[in-house]
């Protein structure tokens, strides 16, 4: 069960992820990934607690991925947008890759979404992506 902490960490990720794609879209407003990269943030911290974020970010394995999602982050907020989102979509690739296997799975068991994932193009993509869940990006 969550808790409303947690419920509101998922709405202010959700929020996050929302805001960066309408940046993205919108040409790399600095103003809308801004805001988004600190949703995001809020809302993992609140998720899973500020402790456990913290020690996420600072495992010896995530060390580059860290530096580089905050690195980008700095360069979106100081108004690199394009630089800094190229530089943290790594940072989050590399720290968030483990974690792509378990959303895909999740994802085949939704109607529509599920349906979609079944389709033989994007089957053979979702299979090599969810075969590669013991490993992790070249770095």
């Amino acid at each position: 069960m969550m808790d409303d902490k947690q419920k509101i960490g998922i709405g202010l990720t959700s929020f996050g992820l929302l805001f960066t794609l309408l940046g993205v879209m919108f040409f790399f407003d600095r103003g809308l990934l801004s805001m988004g990269n600190v949703l995001f943030l809020a809302g993992v911290t609140l998720t899973i607690g500020p402790k456990r974020t913290l020690k996420f970010f600072i495992k010896p394995r995530n060390h580059k991925g860290s530096a580089c999602f905050l690195g980008g982050l700095t360069l979106v907020f100081v108004g690199w947008p394009f630089i800094g989102m190229c530089v943290e979509g790594y940072g989050f690739l590399v720290l968030f890759s483990a974690f792509f296997p378990t959303v895909l799975i999740f994802l085949k068991r939704l109607p529509v979404i599920g349906t979609f994932l079944s389709f033989p193009g994007v089957k053979h993509f979702v299979t090599a992506i969810a075969g590669s869940a013991h490993q992790t990006l070249p770095v």
